[in-house]
């Protein structure tokens, strides 16, 4: 399931986050959305957010391999949008849990990902993506 926002620039109108199945979105540019039980033919904007959530599962591991790595306590907070270099990790750290991560999924992440991943959720839908990629 993907997640589309858009956030207006002129617009008098906001458009609130849509649930749209993956398959349903071609074209990032211009997308055509119900709003307010009416549908139009097409928005055209520049700012469109696509977030391919990752499942819970794949999230929760990421989080306990993150404790674990980083020997964080059992009360620190670890959730998706948690930022994994303020929670304390350095690059060393950062390198050991990208390895953790190959071991327990069984993936191969390659260089230039590992350097994009911030957050745990970044973290768990590349995680997703290589599993698919693996499975296809």
């Amino acid at each position: 399931m993907a997640f589309v926002t858009r956030t207006p620039a002129r617009a008098s109108f906001a458009l609130k986050q849509v649930q749209v199945p993956v398959s349903k979105i071609c074209n990032v540019r211009s997308v055509s959305l119900p709003v307010a039980g009416r549908s139009f033919p097409s928005l055209k904007a520049r700012h469109f957010q696509v977030f391919c959530a990752a499942k819970k599962e794949t999230v929760d591991k990421v989080c306990h391999i993150i404790r674990q790595q980083l020997a964080l306590p059992d009360d620190a907070t670890v959730i998706g949008e948690s930022n994994i270099s303020q929670l304390g990790a350095d690059s060393l750290d950062t390198v050991e849990i990208v390895m953790a991560i190959e071991e327990e999924f069984g993936i191969l992440v390659e260089e230039d990902s590992a350097q994009s991943i911030t957050t745990v959720q970044e973290a768990a839908d590349m995680i997703e993506e290589q599993l698919k990629k693996k499975g296809a």
